[in-house]
């Protein structure tokens, strides 16, 4: 199995496992609120909101990770959303130039925005040591997707302009 096909793989399954938790998190989330409010109606009882408050952060953190992995991974398989009506009009030895310049652009996007500014986010919540409320987990590690996404863009990037250069 070739390196992209690994990475392929691997994102793949990262990407349905988070999006699971995700699920089960959302569902725990519905199902403890209602059902504390039926106790609390019906037999004045309380459950105790540590078994719950943390799941709509864990459900916003997670939806993060999934949207931007999720981003980079069609960005390699070539399905994320664009206008490409240039693109249809094209010739077909122009339709490959324009595929090229427009992965420079995406890759000159990633690089700069999601690796470099992502890693600037990332080391600067570390530094100033800021925690997630519910959680308590430092915010670098939710926003360390950003350049993780941004690297796995560029890889796929420089591996489109070079399958058109050939």
């Amino acid at each position: 199995m070739t390196f992209r096909k690994r990475i392929d793989k691997t994102l793949e399954l990262v990407l349905i496992v988070f999006t699971s938790v995700l699920v089960v998190d959302v569902l725990w989330q519905v199902i403890s609120r209602y059902l504390n409010k039926f106790l609390v109606n019906k037999m004045d009882v309380h459950i105790p909101t540590q078994y719950y408050t943390f799941t709509d952060e864990l459900a916003g953190f997670l939806l993060i990770w999934v949207s931007v992995l999720g981003a980079a991974y069609v960005a390699g398989k070539q399905e994320h959303l664009a206008i490409d009506l240039l693109l249809q009009k094209s010739k077909p030895k122009n339709q490959k130039r324009l595929i090229s310049i427009i992965n420079v652009f995406i890759l000159l996007f990633s690089l700069t925005v999601m690796v470099i500014g992502g890693a600037w986010l990332v080391l600067t919540r570390f530094q100033f040591g800021v925690n997630s409320a519910a959680l308590q987990i430092p915010l670098g590690y939710v926003y360390l997707v950003l350049p993780l996404s941004g690297l796995l863009i560029v890889y796929y990037s420089i591996g489109i302009i070079r399958n058109n250069i050939k």
